[in-house]
């Protein structure tokens, strides 16, 4: 039987053989092929082989995805919808909780300014767990949709650590001004990457919560960056106008 899967995540032929490599080491495989243009795998198995069997064979770098059945029937576009709304579930869920313990650090003298900037401050320390979670895995997924990480290789492994200092600052109040114009140049250009990527239709990996839960890029990473955006343009102008 063969079958035919979507692998992201892959960057030059060293990426193609590696994913190859990894594939044609399991029992059942009988040959795996991998197109890097298309970034397709089309796998030959003597038996099935779940899609949690070839994850696991692969280094978290790569995603792997069974290639959806072009049926262009409405059905099929709604169990793919639903399909990426359960994908992105850890996302909300701690877009979430740090939305809801920056209401509640604040709700008995309420202040916008206090909230964002603690807001602001949560997302960064959480977001940059999960990216220390794997500094190996991390640089690669990164430098797949953000030009400044393409470009300068060490900036990509470095970011996570920027996050935990952008975070640290916002929630003790240190250089707020350096921060905030940090903020909006940081991911304004890893927003322009996303824009481009979902523009172009590129099946890729998030990798706005590390390589620990495989997120697919959608318009909720666009949304996510231009609230931060959004939220350190006002709080710049407030402190500008005092």
């Amino acid at each position: 039987m063969i079958h035919t899967y979507t692998v992201t995540g892959m960057t030059c032929n060293g990426c193609k053989a590696s994913v190859e490599k990894h594939l044609n080491a399991l029992p059942n495989v009988k040959n795996a092929f991998v197109d890097l243009d298309s970034a397709q795998a089309t796998i030959e198995m003597s038996e099935p082989i779940s899609i949690k069997e070839l994850e696991d064979a692969l280094p978290k770098t790569y995603l792997i995805s069974k290639k959806p059945v072009q049926k262009g029937s409405k059905t099929s576009e709604t169990e793919d919808d639903k399909s990426d709304l359960q994908q992105l579930k850890p996302l909300f869920l701690i877009f979430g909780y740090i939305t809801i313990a920056s209401i509640l650090m604040h709700y008995k003298a309420w202040d916008w300014a206090s909230f964002m900037l603690d807001f602001m401050g949560l997302f960064y320390i959480v977001f940059s767990f999960f990216k220390i979670l794997d500094l190996k895995g991390f640089p690669e997924s990164f430098k797949m949709y953000d030009p400044l990480a393409k470009a300068i290789p060490a900036y990509a492994k470095v970011y996570p650590f920027v996050e935990l200092v952008l975070g640290l600052s916002f929630l003790m109040r240190l250089q707020i001004p350096l921060a905030l114009i940090a903020t909006i140049v940081i991911l304004g250009i890893t927003t322009f990457g996303v824009s481009k990527a979902l523009l172009s239709k590129q099946s890729m990996q998030c990798a706005c919560l590390g390589t620990a839960l495989k997120l697919p890029m959608t318009k909720a990473t666009f949304i996510e960056n231009t609230i931060m955006i959004i939220m350190a343009i006002l709080m710049l102008l407030k402190t500008f106008s005092l």
